[in-house]
């Protein structure tokens, strides 16, 4: 498996963020108001057993 290496404040043109995203679905970005990329980490185990929780009910 191959590691995104990323550089902090990495700006990115919109169509450059399309492009990353479309070969990284795995992987929850998003693109800042000043075009930054932004690399979300995955929730994990108290936080998502809560957000569960909060679907369910």
């Amino acid at each position: 498996m191959t590691t995104l290496q990323i550089p902090p404040h990495l700006k990115v043109t919109l169509e450059q963020f399309e492009q990353i995203a479309r070969v990284n679905r795995d992987l929850r970005l998003e693109r800042d108001s000043n075009g930054e990329l932004i690399v979300m980490p995955p929730t994990g185990g108290n936080t998502g057993r809560f957000n569960a929780k909060l679907i369910v009910y």
